[in-house]
């Protein structure tokens, strides 16, 4: 029994327990992929609403933006990327805003407020 509590003060005394850090990453890996996974039902959802909430509508939505991207020059298809990557940054953005709650581990706030 001595030996066990001596084992937890020496990981404490070396620092943040490494499992813990695992942990965490793993945590933020997850959030952050179901960030990208919202962020892309949401460009889905925007198709789906101009497109009448039919999937008729949102294909041909979809057949129009594609004709007219593959008759673009190439200065107005770089415009478009950067339009894309900007609005991907701010839904994303605003996806974060309101799931910020969820960034920090459950268990780490009751580790913190001592429950």
């Amino acid at each position: 029994m001595a030996s066990i509590g001596v084992q937890r003060k020496e990981r404490q005394d070396r620092g943040t327990d490494p499992r813990f850090l695992l942990y965490v990453l793993l945590h933020t890996i997850g959030f952050l992929a179901v960030t990208v996974l919202m962020t892309w039902g949401a460009f889905v959802l925007f198709f789906v609403a101009i497109g009448g909430f039919s999937l008729d509508g949102m294909m041909h939505q979809l057949a129009n933006l594609s004709s007219r991207y593959i008759a673009a020059e190439a200065s107005r298809i770089a415009d478009f990327k950067v339009l894309v990557a900007v609005l991907h940054l701010v839904v994303a953005g605003v996806i974060i805003f309101f799931r910020r709650h969820a960034i920090v581990p459950r268990d780490t706030l009751s580790l913190e407020q001592g429950a």
